[in-house]
């Protein structure tokens, strides 16, 4: 079972900047892609930003060109940078690690999704 650890969060001002750690462990040696989602009070979860095993990178609409997402293999953690932070940021974010079907140590793992507990960003304007 893999755990995620989201961190990072807390109160900015508009136009500030944030970088939220993921932290993983228990994982198999397996290909891991991870992924970015918030939602906010009343609203759907919204997809943010994801890297895949292999290093390529996809944003939502919303937060291309002020989030980055990247990861840090010998730390097995996954941050998203957020730069240019308006109040519509405003959510609890989610990181997601998904892990495609393999075989490992001869026990075969089907496609799984793993998420973190979230961390609490706050943008005021």
């Amino acid at each position: 079972q893999v755990q995620l650890v989201e961190g990072g969060g807390g109160s900015v001002q508009a136009g500030g900047s944030l970088r939220l750690p993921c932290a993983a462990s228990g994982g198999t040696s397996c290909r891991y892609d991870f992924s970015w989602y918030r939602q906010a009070p009343g609203t759907e979860r919204e997809f943010v930003s994801s890297i895949h095993s292999f290093g390529r990178t996809r944003y939502g609409d919303s937060v291309n060109g002020r989030f980055t997402i990247s990861q840090d293999n010998a730390k097995n953690t996954v941050y998203l940078q957020m730069n240019s932070l308006k109040p519509e940021d405003t959510a609890m974010y989610y990181c997601k690690a998904f892990r495609a079907p393999c075989l490992n140590a001869g026990i075969r793992f089907s496609a799984t999704n793993y998420w973190g507990q979230g961390t609490q960003v706050t943008v005021s304007s």
